[in-house]
C-alpha cells in the first residue's frame, strides 16, 4: 500500500501508570488489558466506523472518518471502562487517557504519521486517567452534535508543538455521569486460569469468525438499500463528507425574513435590516445555533410551515414577524414558535421610535432568552448608529450587499456607508462595513484605486477598533484588510476573534478556511467549511464553500472526492473559473482527459483566458498559488498544476 495523504479523526489512547502495574503484575496486567482491547475498545472502533491502526504496548491509535464518531466511541469506551473491572483494587485497575484530533495524516497499511497524529498524543497525555482530551477543532466540530459539555483548559504548551494548543476535556466524572453504554465486567483471572484460556482460545475464535461470517450476510441480504447522496442535492438534506444528519439542538433557530407591511413598498431593506440584526444579536445567547441569513432569506415569500423548515435546517425554533415603518416610528411584530411541535411560545407587538430601534432589538431576543429560560449575554458595545438616518443608510448599504458582486453594486455599497457615517461620524458599525466593502472592491478586482481604497479601509478600521476592541464586525473589516494586503497569517487571528463572539457567521467560516487554506493549515479546512454549510445550507454562495472541500481533497489526491464536491460547486456557481479549473486538474489526474480538457476550456472562457492559457501564466498570476505557504505550493504542483498539464494547458 502506497502512502496515501487524507483528512481524518485521531483517537490516542494509552494506559494510565502502565509501568507501575506492569511492576505489580507483568502478566495479569498484560493479560486484562488485551482482554479491554479486544473485548470493548476495538470492537467500539469499529462500531463507530473507525479502524484500529495498531496497539502500541500500553494503548492504541485508531483513526475514524467522522469527529463525530471518533468522539463518541471514545466516550462509549471511557464509560465502558467503569464497569469492567469490579473486583479489582483501585489501584490496580486499568484507566485510558485519551487524545481526539482532527488533522491531515499521511497513511500507511500498518501506521498514519503527521502533525494530526502527534496533537492527539499530546492531547491523549494531558488527559485525567478515565477522562478525555480534545483540540479546538474537534470541540467545534462535535458541540452542536452531541450533548458532551467539554471543559475549556485553554492554551497548553506541549513538547515538541511550535504554537501552544487550545485544549478541551471531557472529566472522568462527567463521564461517569452518562447513560451506560453496553459493556462486559472483567474480572480478575488467576494465573492458572490464564494458562487454560489458552487453549480454548484457537476454538472459540473459529466459532466466533463463523457467526460473523453469518451475521454480516444476515445483513447484507436484508438491510435496507441506500444510495450516496449526488452531486446536487441540496446542502439542507445531504450530509457531508465527515458529519451526521442534521439533528436540531436544543438551542437553535433561524430568523425568517421580515415582513415588509410599510405602504413603501422600497422599505423591504428595513425589514431586511432588523431580520439581520436579530439573527446576529441571537448569537449574544450562550450555546444558540442561529442560522445565517443568507439561508434565511431563501424562504422570503414562501408559505411557512415551521415543522418542514426546522427539519429541512435542522433547528428547533423558528422567529418570524413583520415590520411598519411610517416617517420616524416603527411597528415590529415577533413570534417564537417551537419548530418540533408547531407551537407558538410567545407573540408581541412593538411600537417605537427609529431612534430606539436597537433597543427594541435588544427587548426581542431579551424575550426570546425569557422563553427557552436561558441566559442573555451582553452586547459588546459596538454602536449601529445614533442617528436614525444613519441606520437606515446602514440597512441600505447591507441590502445592496445581497446583490451579484460587481462595480456598481460596491459603489452603491460605499455611497450608502459614507452617507452613515457623514450622519454619523463614530458608528462603529458604518466605520466596519465601509472598510470591508473597501477591502472586498479590491480583493474583487473592482477598484481604480487600490492603494488608496486600502489606505482609507486601515484608517476606518483603526477607528473602529479603538472604539469597539470588541466588535465582531470591526476584527472582521481589519482581517479583509490585511488580507487584501496578501497577508492571510494576520488575517486569521481578526477572524478567529470575530468569531469567538459570534460563531454563527458562515461566510466568515469560509474566508477563515480559505486563509487556513493559503497558510499550510489543510486539516482546519473541511470542518471549517462544513460548519458553514450547516449554518447556512441554502447560501447564494455555497457553491464557494464547496470549491473549498474540493479544492482540498485534490490536494489530498482524494480525486473521486474532489470531483463529487467540485460538480457540486460548479452547478451551485456556474461562473466561477477557479472550479472549472480545479475539475479540469481532478480529470486530468483521473485519467479522463477527454472530460478534463473540456473542463480546462470552460475556465479559459469565463476568464476571457486570464491565468489559464499556461502553466507560467497561472503560477505568476494566481494569488492561490504564489500568496500560498511552502507545503499547499508542493501539494498544488503535485495534484493541481500536475493534473493540469494532463488536461492540455502547455507550460508556456
Amino acid at each position: 500500500m502506497a502512502s496515501i495523504r487524507r483528512l481524518a479523526a485521531i483517537l490516542a489512547a494509552d494506559v494510565a501508570g502502565y509501568s507501575r502495574l506492569m511492576g505489580a503484575d507483568e502478566e495479569g496486567t498484560h493479560e486484562r488489558l488485551r482482554a479491554h482491547l479486544r473485548e470493548l475498545v476495538d470492537p467500539k472502533i469499529e462500531a463507530h466506523h473507525g479502524r484500529t491502526v495498531k496497539h502500541t504496548g500500553d494503548g492504541l491509535l485508531a483513526e475514524f472518518p467522522s469527529v463525530v464518531d471518533a468522539v463518541r466511541s471514545a466516550v462509549e469506551v471511557q464509560r465502558g471502562m467503569i464497569e469492567r473491572e469490579p473486583d479489582v483494587s483501585e489501584a490496580r485497575r486499568i484507566r485510558f487517557r485519551i487524545g481526539v484530533n482532527l488533522g491531515d495524516v499521511i497513511v500507511e497499511e500498518h501506521d498514519i504519521f503527521g502533525h494530526g497524529v502527534n496533537v492527539a498524543a499530546r492531547l491523549e497525555a494531558l488527559a485525567d486517567p478515565g477522562g478525555i482530551c480534545v483540540s479546538r477543532v474537534v470541540r467545534d466540530q462535535v458541540r452542536d452534535r452531541l450533548g458532551y459539555t467539554f471543559e475549556d483548559l485553554g492554551e497548553q504548551t506541549v513538547k515538541n508543538m511550535a504554537r501552544p494548543v487550545r485544549v478541551f476535556a471531557l472529566s472522568p466524572e462527567s463521564i461517569a455521569a452518562m447513560p451506560m453504554p453496553h459493556a462486559v465486567p472483567i474480572r480478575e483471572v488467576p494465573i492458572s486460569a490464564r494458562r487454560r484460556r489458552s487453549i480454548a482460545r484457537p476454538i472459540a475464535a473459529t466459532v466466533a469468525t463463523v457467526l460473523a461470517i453469518a451475521v454480516i450476510a444476515w445483513w447484507v441480504w436484508l438491510a435496507p438499500r441506500t444510495t450516496s447522496t449526488a452531486p446536487g442535492v441540496s446542502a439542507a438534506t445531504a450530509t457531508t463528507s465527515i458529519g451526521a444528519p442534521l439533528v436540531a439542538p436544543r438551542l437553535s433557530i433561524v430568523v425568517l425574513p421580515f415582513a415588509n407591511l410599510s405602504d413603501d413598498r422600497d422599505q423591504q431593506y428595513f425589514a431586511d435590516g432588523i431580520t439581520e440584526d436579530l439573527t446576529t444579536d441571537l448569537s449574544r445567547i450562550a450555546d444558540m445555533f442561529v442560522i445565517s441569513r443568507n439561508t434565511a432569506f431563501t424562504y422570503r415569500n414562501k408559505p411557512i410551515d415551521t415543522k418542514q423548515i426546522g427539519r429541512e435546517l435542522g433547528v428547533r425554533y423558528v422567529l418570524e414577524g413583520s415590520a411598519r415603518r411610517s416617517g420616524n416610528q416603527v411597528r415590529v411584530t415577533a413570534q417564537l414558535i417551537d419548530a418540533e411541535r408547531d407551537v407558538h411560545l410567545w407573540a408581541e407587538r412593538f411600537d417605537r421610535y427609529m431612534g430606539d430601534l436597537f433597543a427594541l432589538q435588544n427587548e426581542v431576543t431579551g424575550r426570546i432568552a425569557v422563553a427557552l429560560n436561558i441566559e442573555l449575554i451582553g452586547a459588546e458595545g459596538a454602536r449601529p448608529a445614533d442617528n436614525p438616518g444613519a441606520l437606515d443608510y446602514i440597512f441600505r448599504g447591507r441590502a445592496a450587499g445581497l446583490k451579484p458582486a460587481s462595480g456598481d453594486s460596491y459603489a452603491e455599497m460605499i455611497s450608502m456607508f459614507e452617507h452613515a457615517l457623514a450622519l454619523d461620524p463614530q458608528s462603529v458599525q458604518a466605520q466596519s462595513l465601509l472598510a470591508n466593502v473597501l477591502a472586498g472592491r479590491v480583493m474583487d478586482g473592482f477598484s481604480d484605486a487600490a492603494a488608496a481604497d486600502i489606505a482609507r479601509a486601515e484608517e476606518l478600521v483603526a477607528k473602529a477598533l479603538a472604539a469597539s476592541p470588541r466588535s465582531p464586525t470591526a476584527h472582521i473589516a481589519k482581517g479583509q484588510v490585511v488580507r487584501a494586503q496578501g497577508r492571510c497569517e494576520e488575517a486569521i487571528p481578526e477572524f478567529e476573534t470575530a468569531l469567538s463572539i459570534n460563531r454563527n457567521n458562515a461566510p466568515v467560516l469560509n474566508i477563515l478556511a480559505g486563509c487556513k487554506l493559503s497558510t499550510g493549515s489543510i486539516e482546519e479546512v473541511i470542518p471549517l467549511e462544513e460548519q458553514a454549510i450547516r449554518l447556512s445550507p441554502r447560501d447564494p454562495r455555497i457553491g464557494h464553500f464547496y470549491r473549498t472541500i474540493g479544492h482540498v481533497y485534490l490536494l489530498q489526491s482524494r480525486t473521486d472526492e474532489a470531483i463529487s464536491w467540485l460538480e457540486r460547486a460548479r452547478n451551485a456557481v456556474p461562473e466561477l473559473p477557479f472550479v472549472y479549473a480545479l475539475l479540469a486538474a481532478a480529470y486530468g489526474l483521473k485519467g479522463d482527459t477527454e472530460r478534463a480538457a473540456a473542463e480546462l476550456a470552460e475556465a479559459r472562457r469565463l476568464s476571457n483566458y486570464h491565468r489559464y492559457s499556461s502553466i507560467a501564466q497561472l503560477k505568476a498570476f494566481s494569488f492561490g498559488y504564489g500568496g500560498s505557504a511552502p507545503n499547499i505550493r508542493a501539494l498544488l504542483d503535485a495534484t493541481y498544476i500536475a493534473g493540469l498539464r494532463k488536461a492540455g494547458m502547455p507550460e508556456e
